[in-house]
């Protein structure tokens, strides 16, 4: 009979934080799947838990990851962790778990603090509908696919990002979305947890210099429900031309820019042209 996958949320940042439940499923399974071995030691350390301990990364999940379901199927248990909050969110556990599901292989989950979650019960913006976009990718095409599916979206819209990205994203978003509320969550549950509820003009004038240091979630107020913000032809022709930089054809390169702006693909693809 195989065993199961415990996706276990532990804490971002205080100790104090993690639950009964977590503690007792990291005492009794068999081994812990985790991303940093180190930080995970510490976490496990501290409550003085003593368990076999696999890395599960992004540079190995392809490999670690089946020897991850051989062994639950063989029988044994494990925890996945990630070093702080919830794994699978913006996070390679993902994968293992859609893994386990493909085999058959009891996923059952051990709920956990969670930095978006958290960051948007204080941002003090509309909470009612919300959506998660992640980290913006630092991949130039894929980072601007990214920024223009985004630019008529109403919901309130929740970011992660490093602090030495932060100046760059900022940037991207304000030329995106021009000036929008904007609140910047950082060191959640730790001892400089802090909110700043600012604009996205004002944060990218504030913060150019990359003074904000720790763990970083941004929430941004989302369009207008009376919106018409819809990318220009302007901004479709900016898209297209990065995909056309990135080796895709012309005619590709209209195709999908249409499909995500909304712009016809004969105006993209007579510009591409000149």
């Amino acid at each position: 009979m195989s065993g199961t996958l415990f996706v276990v949320g532990t804490p971002i940042g205080n100790l104090g934080d993690i639950s009964p439940r977590a503690l007792k499923t990291l005492e009794e399974c068999d081994f812990i799947a985790a991303e940093d071995t180190r930080v995970t030691l510490k976490l496990l350390n501290h409550f003085e838990i003593k368990k076999p301990l696999i890395s599960y990364f992004e540079h190995n999940k392809t490999q670690r990851g089946e020897e991850i379901v051989e062994k639950i199927l063989n029988g044994e248990s494990c925890s996945l962790v990630t070093d702080a909050g919830m794994p699978a969110i913006s996070d390679p556990g993902q994968e293992l778990v859609a893994q386990c599901h493909d085999a058959n292989i009891d996923v059952k989950v051990v709920p956990g603090p969670c930095a978006f979650v958290s960051a948007l019960a204080v941002c003090g913006l509309p909470v009612n509908r919300f959506t998660f976009e992640g980290f913006l990718s630092t991949n130039k095409l894929s980072r601007k696919e990214h920024l223009s599916s985004i630019i008529g979206e109403k919901r309130t819209m929740v970011f992660y990002e490093a602090p030495h990205k932060l100046p760059s994203t900022l940037k991207d978003l304000y030329k995106t979305l021009g000036d929008r509320q904007i609140v910047i969550v950082r060191e959640i549950t730790k001892i400089y947890e802090q909110v700043i509820r600012t604009t996205l003009e004002k944060a990218v004038e504030d913060y150019e210099n990359g003074d904000i240091k720790g763990e970083i979630v941004l929430i941004i107020e989302g369009a207008p429900a009376d919106s018409q913000s819809t990318p220009t032809l302007e901004n479709a022709l900016e898209l297209a031309k990065s995909m056309v930089n990135g080796g895709m054809s012309v005619n590709d390169a209209s195709k999908l820019t249409a499909k995500q702006t909304g712009i016809k693909k004969g105006d993209i693809y007579k510009l591409l042209q000149n």
